[in-house]
């Protein structure tokens, strides 16, 4: 891979960033209502900033508040698909 690929995000100029319309954007600005989305791979854009979404993991809603150090990156970044392994040691020993 390119080092130059790495810089551009892997999407071309001309197509620009990839998101989804939402249609209750600015209902959820004013009222402070989180959007329920499983569009993971949208990208974040800086009218998103103070918005509440919840993003879906896979299995259930995950709540993620837009701040400032996350425009540019995907929605999906900030809600983990992976559940913590926690190792039980067995009784019977």
């Amino acid at each position: 891979m390119l080092p130059t690929a790495v810089v551009q995000g892997g999407r071309s100029a001309w197509k620009g960033p990839y998101f989804v319309a939402f249609p209750n954007l600015r209902q959820a600005l004013e009222n402070n209502i989180a959007i329920k989305t499983q569009a993971r791979s949208c990208t974040i854009l800086p009218n998103f900033i103070g918005i509440r979404f919840l993003v879906h993991n896979g299995k259930d809603y995950v709540p993620v508040t837009v701040t400032q150090d996350m425009v540019g990156h995907k929605l999906g970044e900030f809600a983990i698909t992976r559940k913590r392994f926690t190792y039980k040691a067995t009784k019977n020993k």
